[in-house]
């Protein structure tokens, strides 16, 4: 996930302000390394998102989580002619959010593809996330999770088009990378439709 892009589009985001949330994007056991699908160092991410989430509490920001809450019948799964295997049925360890991701008692939960009929890749399709953010006087959010190359790119996308800032936390994410370079794609994508990235080391970089 290392970017030979210059450091001023990190630096251009600027430090954190009212109007900012944080989106942590479907950070489950089963898409932990070992999990029923499994991205590659996905376990990594979680002390970045740790510090992520706290900073965002200090200064009084929403925290939303995401999180697939499959019903077993699932669209998605093979034996329903979709593409993946089994994961994140509600209710069942898999589903759970990663082992130590401090998860603050005021965050919002938001369930997706919890109907058997409907997927949804991104936290803005069918679970209101838009207008609870507006509800929240979020302008601009910041987005990490799993995975790069799908949930991940489907939120940061989803965001822009409802018209927020996107900003793109690429300390905390990974990709699947099913084709090789797919995570990279993913992030020229996000770039490409008016997406920002930081880290969170640029984004508390203080500015003279």
């Amino acid at each position: 996930m290392s970017s030979t892009r210059p450091e001023e589009p990190y630096a251009a985001v600027g430090p954190l302000q009212p109007g900012d949330g944080l989106i942590v994007v479907d950070v489950q056991h089963d898409f932990l390394p070992g999990g029923a699908l499994g991205v590659p160092q996905g376990d990594e991410i979680v002390p970045a998102l740790n510090r992520y989430i706290e900073r965002f509490r200090e200064r009084g920001l929403p925290v939303i989580l995401t999180r697939d809450w499959h019903p077993p019948d699932h669209c998605s799964f093979h034996a329903a002619g979709g593409p993946w295997p089994p994961h994140c049925i509600a209710e069942t360890p898999g589903a759970m959010f990663a082992p130590g991701l401090r998860i603050p008692a005021d965050a919002i939960v938001l369930s997706k593809a919890t109907t058997p009929e409907a997927d949804a890749y991104s936290g803005f399709q069918r679970i209101g996330l838009a207008d609870l953010l507006h509800a929240r006087g979020c302008r601009r959010v910041f987005i990490g999770g799993l995975a790069t190359d799908y949930c991940v790119k489907a939120t940061v996308r989803d965001a822009l088009a409802a018209g927020f800032d996107a900003v793109l936390l690429r300390d905390a994410v990974r990709a699947v990378n099913v084709a090789e370079d797919d995570g990279a794609r993913a992030v020229a994508d996000m770039l490409a439709a008016g997406a920002r990235e930081t880290t969170l080391d640029q984004l508390e970089r203080r500015v003279p």
